[in-house]
Order: structure tokens, then sequence, then C-alpha cells
């Protein structure tokens, strides 16, 4: 049998068929690295916006409650209703009778000068004194009932007074003693042996003290107020009722330092209305924000202390000044000692939460902060409530106003909020906001 040799030894040559099945599990391979290759950069770059957080840890800040005001520094001149108060025995010296900031009634004792040659008439009295009570302990068998009284009372009065500290009432405690003492000396002496070497001393030292007396001069207050020591001569000068005077001219015209206290005076007295006074500054007018006569405001006076105030007048003046007279009710006591002092003009405070102005971004006319949680970034919409150069008070829209900014009943619901002590980005970058 023949046999066909070509074919001998010659495999067939068969083309295998790829199966569906092969064909899917190589997409869905390229899938998943692809979606790995994107996780891993999604990743990265999260793991690189914590780490620059990290490691610039000052660019967050944490969101807590605060006030925003607006508020101008200022110098200002103090303006008070007061009447100074002199006599015609001034150059013999004073005696206070009330101290510096004290109040005092219409027609009360102020302060009164020594009589001519006092310290020599007091010696005397002071001698006399010491000789009356020389002669009465000399006296042993003088048991009248009347001088028991007044023993008691100069008994009391004596240990009264080393409880007291107010000058006033330790003055009338030894007026009362001395003249206890004057009483018991004159029925001593009509009981005594000696009784009239004792009166003959008594009657010398009434003579002296009816000298001392006639020889002082008492000076009364005027009206009603608080008293001070502290006289400049400018009580009127600034009165308030010259508020249509003032200018910068007049008022660097003055010469008076800030924060300088006035010197207390040793022959002269003021008082003064201690219901108000008055705070007159010269600004520019770019730093007049939106204020006329009769608004309320605050001040911050120079002690820190916060005080409610009424602009009491306002004039435009040239060279783009403006004179701010301000009235104040509360501290009057705190300005006696001044004349010319700094302050702060607060036009207006508001409080809640308080971001840093460079936190805040600026989109299509809305307001966002970037939140920052664990590492994660989200781009918060806020409400800008008030705001100053520096601070802003930011809170929340409600339904109706989320609706007319235009946002879906979806956005709404979705809407994040910012809550106390939240962290914000205090200089945030679109770059780092995923």
């Amino acid at each position: 049998m023949a046999v066909n040799s070509s074919n001998t030894g010659k495999k067939k040559n068969v083309k295998t068929k790829k199966s569906p099945k092969t064909k899917v599990s190589r997409v869905n391979m390229n899938k998943l690295i692809f979606v790995s290759l994107l996780l891993i950069i999604l990743a990265g770059y999260a793991m690189y916006s914590v780490v620059k957080l990290l490691s610039n840890p000052t660019d967050i800040f944490m969101v807590e409650n605060g006030k925003v005001s607006l508020e101008e520094s200022a110098i200002g001149y103090i303006i008070r209703d007061e009447v100074v108060v002199q006599g015609q025995n001034y150059k013999n010296g004073m005696e206070k009778i009330k101290s510096e900031g004290q109040r005092t009634s219409k027609n009360e004792a102020i302060f009164r000068y020594y009589s001519n040659a006092e310290d020599n008439v007091i010696k005397k009295i002071q001698e006399l004194s010491e000789k009356i009570q020389d002669v009465q302990s000399q006296e042993t068998n003088i048991f009248s009932s009347d001088i028991k009284v007044l023993d008691k009372e100069i008994d009391i009065k004596i240990d009264a007074i080393h409880n007291i500290n107010n000058i006033d009432k330790i003055k009338e405690y030894k007026k009362d003693i001395n003249t206890s003492i004057t009483k018991k000396a004159k029925i001593a002496g009509d009981l005594s042996p000696s009784g009239s070497q004792l009166r003959k001393l008594i009657e010398e030292r009434s003579s002296y003290e009816k000298q001392l007396n006639l020889g002082r001069e008492y000076i009364k207050s005027p009206k009603s107020g608080i008293v001070s020591y502290r006289v400049d001569d400018l009580e009127s000068v600034l009165t308030p009722d010259k508020f249509s005077e003032l200018n910068k001219n007049f008022l660097e015209g003055l010469n008076l330092k800030t924060g300088q206290i006035v010197a207390s005076n040793e022959e002269r007295a003021k008082v003064i209305d201690n219901f108000k006074s008055y705070i007159a500054t010269i600004i520019d007018k770019s730093k007049v924000y939106d204020i006329k006569e009769g608004d309320s405001i605050n001040l911050r006076l120079a002690n820190q202390e916060e005080i409610p105030a009424k602009l009491e007048f306002l004039a435009y003046q040239e060279n783009n000044n403006v004179l701010l007279v301000f009235k104040i009710e509360k501290s009057v006591e705190e300005l006696i000692n001044y004349r010319k002092s700094s302050f702060d003009i607060i036009y207006w405070s508001y409080s809640g939460l308080k971001v840093p102005n460079s936190a805040i971004i600026e989109e299509d006319g809305l307001s966002y902060v970037v939140r920052n949680r664990a590492g994660y970034l989200d781009k918060v919409l806020v409400k800008i409530k008030r705001k100053n150069e520096t601070y802003s008070i930011i809170g929340d829209y409600d339904t109706t106003e989320l609706k007319d900014l235009g946002l879906t009943s979806t956005q709404i619901r979705s809407k994040k909020n910012i809550t106390l002590y939240d962290e914000i980005l205090s200089s945030p970058d679109a770059n780092q906001i995923l």
C-alpha cells in the first residue's frame, strides 16, 4: 500500500479561540488597577493635606465665642460743671473738713482757714488743759454724780475712736470729749477747795478758744456735689456752656499732658456736679462712623472701664476735623483727677462665633469657611453678622434665607453648620479643599 509521505510527521496548525470569560476577567483587572491607582492618589493627597496641616498648626483656628467691635482711640478733655470756692484768709493755711472726692450738701462747711497765730493759741490752750487736769487730779474727795456721768461718756468716746476710720467722725468725737472735760472741770471747780484756781484756768482757756474760733474762716459749699482740691484754673474755661468755642487749636493751646493728675491745691477747693461730666475730643472726619447727636454709645476709659455715654454735641470743623462731646453719667468720680485723658470710642460691638477675616472665602457673593475634622476638609457656608478690619461674627442662615439664596431642598438638607470649638483653616487655600 502506498503511503503519502508529504503529510507524514507534520502537525496540523490549528488557531486557538479565546473564550468570553477570559475577556471579562481582563476588563475587570484593568478597572481594578485604575480604581486602585485612583485611591492611592487620593489617599496620598489626603495624607499630604494632613501632613501639611500638622506641620503648620498655626493655620488652624478654633471657633470660640467672642466680641467684635468698631472702635477708635481718642484723646479727650474733661469738662465739668464745677465751682471754685476760696476765702479771704487763704494765706493762713487750710484745714480740710471734707476729704477729696467726698460729697457735700449746699451750705455745708468744706474746709476752713487757720486764724492768725493759731499755733501759739492752740499751744496755750493745751498748756491750760494740762494745768486743769493737774488740779483735778489732786482732788480726791469729789463724788458728784454729774462728774461720774461725764467720766463714763468720756470713756465711751475714747474707746469708740479706736474703732473708727472716718476722720470727720473722729473730729466730732474729740470735740465731744473736750466739751465733756470742760463741763467736768467746771463742776469740779465748784465742789473742790481749789475751785477758784480751777475756775480761773477754765476762764483763761475759754478766752483763748473764743479767740481761736473768731479768727477761723469756714468756707461753705455753694451747691451740692463732690468736693475736690484739684484746682487747675480751667474750671471757668472748659465749661458745658462753651462747647461751640472748642476747636483743635484752642484745646492744644491749653498745653495739657495726657493722663497727668491735676495737683492738689492748698488754698482753694471746688464743688463738682456728681451726676454728669463731659469728654470732648477732636478726630478726623474719616473716623466718624454713622453717629449723630443724641445717639447712645459706649466709651472705654483709660482704666479699661467701659461705660455708656451719649453724643451731646457734634460739629464739623476745618481741615476735616470733627468735634465730638460725649456726656457721661457713670464713673464721674473716676475723672476728677484728670483734665486730659485717653479713651476709646466704641461705635458698636457684637458677640457670637468669632473667626478671623482671613478664614473667610468669598465666592459668588457668598461667604464660606473651611472646616477641618481629622484631616477632612469641608467648605461650609456661613452668614457674616458683623465684621471689623480683623474679625467677623458668623452664624447660620435659616431655611427661608437659604431658599432666597437659591439653594435647593436637597442642598439645604445636606448643608453643614459651623459650631462652637470647630477647627477651621485661618488662611484656606483652594487647593486644600477636596
